[in-house]
C-alpha cells in the first residue's frame, strides 16, 4: 500500500474516502464544505481581529499540509478554531470591532500551542492514543470545552451594548440564526452561520444603506481594492504571558480532534486510529504555520462531517480543490476588503449565537457519553472547572500569566485523576 490511496472511481452513491468523483462534481461539493466552514473561515477571524485574507489563505494552505501529513487517508478541512478566541482577546486586550492592533502578540501564542500539539501528536504516533482517552475522558473534555464558551460570554455581551437600533439588528440575527437551524432543511442548518450573517447585512444594507435609519455600509474600500494580492502578513511576537495564556488550547485541540476522527471512522466504516497521531502533527504544523505568517489557529470542524453524512461523499480528494479554492480567496484584497464591511450588530449577533453553541455543544458530550454526575469526581472536576473557565480565574507567578482557559483546563485535568486515586469500581462504591 503506497503512501496515499490510489483513487478510484466511485460506482455508487456513496463514496469512500479512497474513491474520486468528476471534477464537475468535485467542485461543486468543495465549494459546499467552504460554504459550510463559513464560520470559522469567516466569521472566527473577524472575531478576533485578524486580516480575514490571511487567515482564509492559511485555512488553506493548512488543509494542504493535513493532507500530505495523513496521506490524504482522513477526510477533513482545517479552519480556525474557536477554542482560540477568548485566549487571543485576552492576551491582546481586545474587545472586537476592526483590526486588532496586537495580533503579534496572539501569533507567538499560537506557535507555542502548535508546538505543544505537535509535541502530543509524536507521543501518539509512538504508543497510540490511550493515554490521551484516560486523561480526558468526556467529563474533562466537555468542561474544558463547556469553559471557553463561557469565558466568551462577557465577550459576546459588550459587543451587544449600543444604540437600540444595532441591539435590534443583533437580535434579529440571533433569532435568524436560531429560527434557520431549528426549522431549516438539513443541507441549509448546515450553513445557518452564513444564512444568519447574510440576513443581518442585507438588513443594515435596507435599514442603513436605503432608509437612513441606521449608519449605512461604507463600500468604498471595496471598490478600491484589487481583485488580486500578496495578503498582510504578520510576523509574531514572543510574551510569556501571551504564551502561557493561549498555549492550554492545544489541549482543546486535541480533544476536538480526537473526537473528529474516530466520528470519521464511524461514519466511513474504514478504520481511522491509526491516523489520530498524523492528524495531530498535520493539523498542530498547519497551527504553527499560520502563526508565522499572521493566520489563526486551526482545527479540524465537525460541519464538514456533516456534510460529508448528509451527501455520503467521504472522498478526500475534495479537501484539496476546497483548499486550493480558499487559497485564491485568500489572495483577493477585494474579498477581504467585503469581509470587512460586515457590521458591527450582525458581528455581535453571530457572537452571541457561536459563543454560547460552543458552550453547549460541548455540554453535549456528557450527554452523549451517559457521564454520571452523581459520581461526585465527575461532579467536582466539572463545577471548579466552569467557575474557573466563566469567573476567568487568573493565577500570576512573576511574569507568567495563566488566564481562565489555561486553569480551568489545568483544574479540570489534575482533579480528575487525583479524585480516581485509589477508587474503587463503582459497583463496589455502591
Amino acid at each position: 500500500m503506497g503512501y496515499f490511496p490510489d483513487w478510484r472511481p466511485a460506482t455508487t452513491a456513496t463514496v469512500l474516502p479512497d474513491e474520486k468523483l468528476p471534477l464537475a462534481a468535485t467542485v461543486p461539493m468543495s465549494l459546499q464544505h467552504l460554504l459550510a466552514m463559513s464560520g470559522s473561515t469567516i466569521l472566527a477571524p473577524l472575531l478576533m481581529g485578524f486580516d480575514p485574507n490571511v487567515a482564509v489563505f492559511f485555512s488553506g494552505v493548512g488543509t494542504l499540509i493535513f493532507f500530505v501529513i495523513t496521506g490524504g487517508r482522513v477526510p477533513s478541512y482545517l479552519g480556525s478554531s474557536f477554542a482560540f478566541i477568548a485566549v487571543v482577546m485576552a492576551a491582546t486586550g481586545f474587545a472586537g470591532g476592526g483590526p486588532n492592533p496586537n495580533i503579534a502578540v496572539a501569533l507567538g501564542g499560537i506557535i507555542a500551542a502548535g508546538l505543544v500539539y505537535a509535541a502530543i501528536s509524536l507521543i501518539v504516533m509512538a504508543i497510540g492514543s490511550g493515554w490521551v482517552e484516560k486523561l480526558m475522558p468526556p467529563a474533562v473534555t466537555g468542561a474544558i470545552g463547556v469553559s471557553i464558551g463561557l469565558n466568551l460570554a462577557p465577550v459576546a455581551i459588550n459587543q451587544l451594548k449600543g444604540t437600540y437600533a444595532h441591539l435590534g439588528v443583533a437580535l434579529l440575527t440571533v433569532l435568524c440564526m436560531a429560527l434557520v437551524a431549528t426549522y431549516g432543511p438539513r443541507a441549509t442548518r448546515r450553513v445557518a452561520v452564513l444564512i444568519a450573517l447574510v440576513f443581518g447585512y442585507a438588513l443594515v444594507l435596507l435599514c442603513g444603506n436605503g432608509l437612513g435609519l441606521i449608519p449605512a455600509i461604507d463600500f468604498g474600500k471595496v471598490a478600491a481594492a484589487p481583485w488580486f494580492g500578496v495578503p498582510n502578513f504578520t510576523t509574531p511576537t514572543f510574551d510569556w504571558t501571551a504564551i502561557t495564556l493561549i498555549a492550554p488550547v492545544a489541549i482543546v485541540l486535541v480533544a476536538e480532534n480526537l473526537g473528529h476522527i474516530k466520528a470519521l471512522g464511524s461514519i466511513t466504516g474504514y478504520n481511522m486510529d491509526p491516523y489520530i497521531g498524523r492528524g495531530f502533527l498535520g493539523d498542530s504544523l498547519a497551527t504553527i504555520l499560520a502563526g508565522f505568517g499572521g493566520g489563526t489557529g486551526v482545527t479540524t470542524y465537525a460541519e464538514n462531517i456533516g456534510v460529508m453524512a448528509m451527501t455520503k461523499v467521504y472522498s478526500t480528494l475534495i479537501f484539496p480543490v476546497a483548499a486550493a479554492i480558499a487559497i485564491l480567496l485568500g489572495l483577493s484584497p477585494k474579498f477581504g476588503a467585503l469581509l470587512q464591511t460586515i457590521p458591527a450588530p450582525v458581528l455581535a449577533g453571530l457572537a452571541v449565537c457561536v459563543f454560547g453553541l460552543i458552550a453547549s455543544a460541548m455540554a453535549k458530550i456528557w450527554v452523549d457519553n451517559k457521564v454520571d454526575f452523581s459520581d461526585p469526581r465527575n461532579l467536582f472536576t466539572v463545577g471548579v472547572a466552569l467557575v474557573f473557565g466563566a469567573g476567568d480565574f487568573t493565577v500570576t507567578v512573576g511574569g507568567f500569566a495563566l488566564g481562565g482557559i489555561g486553569t480551568s483546563t489545568l483544574a479540570a485535568l489534575v482533579l480528575y485523576q487525583v479524585l480516581g486515586f485509589g477508587r474503587k469500581p463503582a459497583a463496589a462504591r455502591d
